[in-house]
């Protein structure tokens, strides 16, 4: 069960990770604004076109039941995150990087998950046992280890900026986890599309030009695969593992992006790397063997999201229903009070 709830998160991360050396190839054609301008502009418009190509395969017996929109009382959560994370965020971190180095600034990063993991834990109150402790702070010693020079991550104008950049990211991931229920590619498209268009927008107007078709294209398909599809699985893993053991697993991320840099520059990685690795190992590997179970209520609620009849889901359906599973729409629970092993999902956000 762990792997597979894990899953969703080490992609995301992979996929981020290798979107950072591929943007590197890009840096000299595009500003840096424009450069992350059109990787969420390729992030969004990507995810529609998938929302698109969902739409028109539908099976005719499933138009019936489209996937119900973002509930109303979720938009302002949904809207928090695409400007603080969206926005704020990769203006601040680029704005950061004319100031400080990309070393420093990428051991500076490594702050996100730690805020990430304390908002989650002390703010919206997130089950961590010691383990899950453990393996978060192995993660960062190692991500601190990947990026490591001496005297880099000094309190300079530009690391607080990027400081704040990680700041706006934590807060963008624990908003996020508000709407995780939701359609995950839907969820991905609008922040891609409203982030892209407001930082290429910022860099339009800042005197940049829209380059040539081969680098424009590249930069669209590396955002489509490195920031849409990796931040919908984000989000699908934030529905079943919660914030910080999701933040903790993403947090591997530089280390996938060091390895396709090594693919792309070869290079003899060194002994700080393999410490790295090995650190981030076994961050995963507390993750993964996590076992929290504890008789615990489930109170009445109303969600969507994707699911099967099991334990948690017997309803009745008041539209016609072919039988196949998964399937999605708007349900109700109603109370319930059992025991079983389980993660801080989007049907356990309990208090202990």
């Amino acid at each position: 069960m762990s792997v597979r709830s894990a899953a969703p998160a080490l992609a995301a991360a992979l996929l981020f990770g290798a979107s950072t050396p591929l943007a590197k190839t890009l840096t000299g054609a595009l500003s840096p604004i424009l450069l992350a301008g059109l990787l969420y502009l390729g992030s969004g418009f990507g995810l529609a076109g998938v929302l698109l190509a969902r739409r028109l395969t539908r099976k005719s017996g499933e138009a019936a039941q489209p996937r119900p929109a973002i509930p109303r009382r979720e938009i302002p959560w949904l809207l928090g995150a695409i400007l603080v994370g969206g926005v704020a965020g990769p203006a601040l971190l680029m704005t950061g990087l004319t100031q400080i180095g990309a070393a420093p600034a990428s051991l500076l990063l490594n702050v996100e998950g730690v805020l990430t993991a304390l908002i989650a834990w002390i703010v919206f109150k997130e089950n961590a046992d010691r383990q899950i402790v453990l393996g978060m702070i192995a993660i960062v010693a190692g991500g601190i280890l990947l990026s490591w020079q001496p005297g880099a991550a000094t309190l300079s104008p530009g690391a607080l900026l990027i400081l704040g950049a990680c700041g706006c990211w934590a807060v963008d991931n624990n908003l996020t986890r508000k709407v995780s229920s939701n359609d995950a590619v839907l969820i991905a498209c609008l922040k891609g599309l409203v982030a892209g268009a407001c930082n290429t927008g910022f860099a339009l107007a800042a005197g940049s030009t829209l380059p040539g078709a081969l680098p424009f294209v590249s930069a669209m398909v590396i955002g489509f695969a490195g920031y849409g599809v990796s931040l919908a699985l984000f989000v699908i893993a934030l529905r079943h593992l919660g914030t910080a053991r999701t933040g903790a697993y993403f947090s591997v991320a530089p280390l996938f992006g060091v390895v396709i840099a090594f693919l792309l520059w070869p290079e003899i990685p060194n002994v700080l790397f393999w410490l790295a690795a090995a650190l981030m190992a076994l961050g995963v590997w507390l993750h993964l063997r996590e076992r929290h179970e504890h008789e615990h209520t489930h109170e009445p609620t109303e969600h969507t999201h994707a699911h099967r009849h099991d334990e948690h889901h017997q309803h009745e359906h008041d539209f016609p229903w072919d039988g196949k599973e998964p399937h999605v729409h708007a349900h109700q629970h109603t109370p319930i009070v059992h025991k079983h092993p389980h993660y801080p999902d989007i049907h356990h956000r309990h208090s202990h």
